[in-house]
């Protein structure tokens, strides 16, 4: 097995690095680089969203011809990793969610003129976007087939939404928005995607629903539907294809995150080594401590072990497969390893780290939804537990 990584995306790794060392970092340390949300402020992105694109740093997911790179999901995991370092990262390059799954999807399913119409304004950075799927209790969360809100037909080019969001990423500042509703009761092909635009009537944001923070760009939102009309053009796939169109846009978007959080959990240790490296106690360095040692050590293991299954995991989906079991190992391991990681820092930097004069309170408020968003933990689990008794040694094969 050779984890060389080709000499094209080893050079784009390495000049995402410069990039984020040299034009990202220093943000962080000054508060007004930060909006009322603690994300970076929306006139500095634009600033350093233009230098992206200018060094040719921008959309690696997408292809050439859309004005991305073209990167295969491997190359991602490297060079996402490396936009995760700075916690302003990921947008300055259009990589964060929910746009990057957004574009991956429709570039995977949308027909020519949805691709036009609804994917290449995200691409060029003109608009953002969500993934409206989503409800409060007792509707549909990790079990989609739980859905409430509920599309029906109006005669033959239309449908009509009602029902409720929540939780919806992005939503404040979306334009473009993909939804998920129930069209049927088969408990398979029940489900339908629509894609449909701020500006239509029949919907309304009722809140942006406060979090413990640092937020994405437009917040977490509750949505109401009352008579969304949606033409059937821009509906995606085939009606009842709503639950293949999750498990699409889920699978890699899953994966995403976790290149992302590498990097957060790879700047954690960063931070808490360069701290015990000159912090002196008793006599001696942090560093030199069996104790800190361990601590560090068990850590980076953890952070390790997540980058192993994430590329394992993007090498099947480079080869075709949905890599549902690698995705969901990768899924619980990372997002263990990112709180793991900050955790340790922050102890390791005892008040320092507890403080606002470093990044590491940001990391760690953030980190706690790791375990949450786009699966809980839990259900991961499940489905590993799933594969394990179909597949029994097969389970743990190396094709």
């Amino acid at each position: 097995m050779d984890f060389a990584l080709p000499p094209e995306i080893e050079d784009l790794r390495q000049r995402i690095r410069a990039f984020v060392a040299a034009e990202i970092l220093p943000l962080e340390a000054e508060p007004e680089s930060y909006d009322d949300h603690e994300n970076i402020r929306l006139d500095l992105l634009d600033e350093l969203r233009a230098k992206a694109k200018a060094q040719g740093l921008w959309a690696l997911q997408m292809p050439e011809a859309r004005g991305g790179r073209g990167l295969p999901v491997a190359g991602m995991a490297a060079c996402y990793e490396e936009m995760g370092r700075s916690i302003f990262g990921p947008a300055v390059f259009n990589s964060a969610a929910p746009d990057d799954g957004n574009m991956i999807l429709l570039e995977k399913i949308g027909s020519e003129d949805q691709k036009a119409r609804w994917l290449q304004p995200i691409v060029d950075g003109e608009v953002r976007s969500a993934f409206a799927m989503t409800e409060p209790a007792p509707g549909a969360g990790s079990d989609p087939s739980a859905m409430q809100t509920v599309a029906e037909r109006k005669g033959n080019s239309a449908w009509t939404i009602h029902g409720r969001k929540w939780f919806i990423t992005g939503a404040g500042v979306a334009q473009h928005f993909i939804l998920v509703a129930k069209t049927s009761d088969d408990p398979r092909k029940g489900l339908t995607a629509f894609l449909f635009d701020r500006d239509q009537p029949g919907w309304e944001i009722l809140r942006r629903i406060p979090i413990m923070g640092p937020e994405e760009h437009g917040g977490h939102c509750e949505l109401a539907f009352d008579g969304l009309e949606i033409p059937d053009e821009n509906r995606l796939l085939g009606v009842g294809d709503g639950l293949k169109v999750t498990q699409i846009r889920l699978g890699t978007a899953r994966l995403t995150h976790c290149m992302r959080w590498l990097g957060m959990a790879k700047r954690a240790l960063e931070i808490a080594a360069g701290y015990v490296s000159e912090r002196e106690s008793f006599g001696s360095k942090l560093k030199d401590r069996e104790g800190v040692q361990w601590m560090l050590g068990e850590a980076a293991m953890a952070i390790e072990v997540g980058r192993l299954l994430t590329m394992k995991a993007a090498l099947k989906l480079d080869g075709g497969d949905f890599a549902r079991k690698e995705v969901s190992m990768a899924k619980i391991q990372v997002s263990e390893a990112l709180h793991k990681a900050v955790d340790t820092a922050i102890q390791l930097c005892g008040a320092r780290g507890y403080s606002k004069d470093t990044v590491l309170e940001w990391m760690y408020r953030y980190a706690r939804q790791a375990r949450l968003v786009d699966g809980a933990s839990e259900v991961h689990k499940m489905v590993l537990a799933r594969f394990l008794v179909e597949e029994g040694q097969d389970f743990w094969g190396w094709a």
